[in-house]
């Protein structure tokens, strides 16, 4: 009995030091590295491209970015309370150090299509645009080079402090990069509507990423492969951190938008308004600089989605 307890001890303390060792492992070794590339990026110079990589960035970029001071320096993205520490968005300034400066235009590209910072480190799961056309990526990365008073340099940086579970789903590869191809990203053309709405819907403007079941679950690569796909139910956190469902915007006639006209639809994306004259949530962004092509084509797109009775709260995204 003696020798089996001393057994049973040894293996114990075998198992202890190696929970400890990779709590260690876990806590105290550097972040994962992953490959760094410097794709091929032409930007535009002409202004209509700069202006479209300025609607799309005012939306997109500013809602996480745009900081207290006006400019894209960064904001608290989690807070420590949501368990995964304590989060910063990045800044997207022109400083040399603290903000895109250090940055290759090309280096830009790749974070944006995989995740990945120049110093091979993820950036979150965060900060993924894989289906971007690489025109709009041109774009963007244009107007984050321009004269714009938002992206002018600024050394405002805070310090991202992951918790022990995010580390751990970091280093055990629950969270990763996305694999880039290099193979072209093509937008359709806007005279082929419901394509272009799509390309809209869950490439540039990702309303699928809020509007599907979760964003654990959510399919980047393939968004129509995400559960609940745009069946809504997401918690979607508003500038307070409260979390709010996101709205089913699926054409069910009760549960989704299947009863909305088109103009209901314009005026809720433009200025926040439902049909019945409530607000939507301050988590939905507006989309004011969005033209009648864009909107239209969403709303097109999103009458050929396949319908779903997912039941959320009223108040929701």
């Amino acid at each position: 009995m003696k020798k089996f307890l001393k057994i049973l001890g040894i293996i114990v303390g075998i198992i202890v030091l190696a929970v400890a060792g990779i709590a260690a492992w876990i806590n105290f070794s550097d972040m994962p590295s992953h490959p760094v590339q410097d794709l091929e990026v032409k930007l535009p110079i002409d202004s209509l491209s700069l202006a479209r990589g300025a609607k799309i960035a005012r939306t997109v970029c500013a809602y996480c970015h745009q900081g207290e001071s006006g400019k894209y320096d960064g904001k608290l993205f989690s807070p420590e309370s949501e368990g995964f520490g304590e989060i910063w968005s990045g800044n997207l300034t022109h400083h040399p150090t603290a903000g895109l400066g250090r940055y290759k235009d090309g280096e830009i590209a790749y974070l944006l299509r995989t995740g990945i910072k120049r110093n091979g480190k993820l950036a979150g799961p965060f900060m993924f645009f894989p289906n971007l056309s690489d025109e709009d990526m041109a774009a963007v990365i244009a107007y984050l080079r321009s004269d714009a008073p938002e992206v002018a340099a600024s050394d405002d940086v805070r310090t991202t402090r992951y918790s022990f579970l995010a580390k751990a789903l970091i280093k055990f590869g629950a969270f990763k990069p996305l694999p880039y191809d290099a193979k072209p990203r093509l937008a359709p053309p806007a005279s082929d509507q419901v394509a272009y709405g799509r390309y809209l819907a869950t490439a540039v403007y990702d309303c699928a990423g809020c509007h599907s079941a979760s964003f654990e679950t959510n399919n980047l690569m393939e968004p129509e492969k995400s559960p609940g796909f745009f069946g809504g139910g997401n918690p979607v956190a508003d500038p307070e951190f409260k979390l709010i469902p996101s709205r089913n915007i699926t054409p069910h006639p009760e549960q989704g938008i299947g009863k909305w006209t088109e103009e209901q639809f314009f005026k809720a994306v433009r200025s926040g308004i439902r049909p019945d004259g409530k607000a939507l949530s301050v988590a939905m962004p507006r989309f004011a600089l969005q033209d009648e092509v864009e909107i239209n084509a969403i709303w097109a797109y999103l009458k050929t989605v396949p319908v779903l009775a997912t039941t959320v709260a009223k108040a929701g995204k």
